[in-house]
């Protein structure tokens, strides 16, 4: 850990910092014109399982979702093509971004068991040219920066020893800052699975995930100097996405408090019902950013054990008094332990798919 905190405040990582700032200035533009517009979170989903199997790098996810999104941008692609598509795009991120031993083998990936749910079988040649297609598209440029990678280097400083919890002092640094990187990760699956992110540059989503995380942390200050240094970004220039974010932990809470309140009957028959289809989280809720931060605070459950990392004393609260910069306080609704009230967002694929999927729309 102490070697790797040194490397992050190293000039190098600060040079190849600089460099991704730089190339996402460069990126191609995003219209959000594809005719499968409303397909494309069910082959994110489809990405992102794929890529958990693999245990791939969150940049090489993050990049395959990416190219999905370029060549879907320009294309029109039939539901047959778009699997091929969708897993070529996952294999050139992964080839990019990870160790060669790491890339999925086609037999590993004809094996798969949604592979057959898809009735899809790779073929070498098959995927040779596919994947010659979309490099030709991207002119052989695949130094895409996405949010995934810049989140490591602002979670360097995501938190420090001198952030307050609810206003008392932290009892364990590196517990809170694992609590930070689970919840960073949640965001960014969040950011993921929404085309209308691309509308921010990729350094601002992904800070806009550790402003986010700071506030169901209840850390303050919530944008310390110290990462708008660091970033470039203030808190004004965050709002817009961090709200987005928000919203979708608010209904995931939701969700989630729900699904506990249900009879084991209930849950059961929903998961029977739920077997063999793509199954879609979200409120579908469109509110702005007033109309989000002013709501009324929500009630969570709370944790029968202090969160480990903050002070046993500290107060309980269902909601953080978010100090912007103008000094006003604003309250929004926070869970206080991450992932654990959270819907697990490996989405089953099946040939059962009969219909378009709704765009997912926060």
């Amino acid at each position: 850990m102490e070697l790797e905190d040194q490397w992050w405040k190293g000039q190098l990582a600060t040079d190849i910092y600089q460099a991704l700032r730089y190339k996402e200035l460069k990126l191609p533009s995003y219209k959000g014109q594809s005719p499968q517009l409303n397909l494309r979170r069910y082959f994110a989903d489809l990405i992102a399982i794929v890529s958990n199997h693999f245990r791939l790098c969150p940049a090489a996810r993050h990049l395959g979702v990416y190219l999905l999104d370029l060549f879907m941008d320009r294309y029109d692609v039939t539901m047959q093509q778009l699997h091929m598509v969708s897993l070529s795009c996952l294999l050139l991120a992964s080839k990019f971004e990870e160790r060669e031993d790491r890339v999925p083998k086609l037999e590993t990936l004809n094996s798969l068991g949604c592979m057959s749910s898809m009735n899809l079988v790779l073929t070498k040649q098959g995927l040779l040219h596919m994947e010659l297609l979309l490099l030709e598209s991207f002119q052989w440029n695949l130094y895409l920066p996405t949010a995934a990678h810049f989140i490591e280097y602002y979670l360097s400083i995501a938190v420090h020893e001198g952030d307050l919890h609810d206003g008392w002092p932290m009892t364990c640094l590196e517990k809170t800052k694992l609590y930070m990187a689970k919840y960073a990760d949640y965001f960014l699956e969040v950011s993921l699975q929404d085309h209308t992110f691309l509308r921010f540059a990729p350094s601002l989503v992904s800070a806009a995930c550790v402003v986010t995380s700071r506030l169901v942390l209840h850390l303050s200050p919530t944008w310390p100097p110290r990462l708008q240094h660091l970033t470039g970004y203030t808190w004004e220039n965050l709002v817009p996405c961090a709200e987005k974010l928000l919203i979708a932990h608010d209904g995931d809470v939701k969700d989630a408090n729900k699904q506990k309140c249900q009879q084991p009957g209930q849950q059961q028959q929903q998961q029977q019902q739920q077997q063999g289809q793509a199954v879609y989280h979200g409120s579908g809720q469109t509110a702005t950013v007033a109309q989000y931060l002013h709501r009324p605070s929500l009630q969570y459950p709370q944790q029968a054990l202090p969160q480990p990392g903050l002070a046993p004393n500290h107060r309980p609260a269902s909601y953080l008094s978010l100090q912007a910069p103008n000094g006003n306080a604003q309250a929004v609704g926070a869970s206080q332990d991450p992932k654990s009230s959270i819907p697990n967002r490996a989405y089953q694929v099946s040939m059962h798919y009969t219909c378009a999927a709704p765009c997912f729309d926060r």
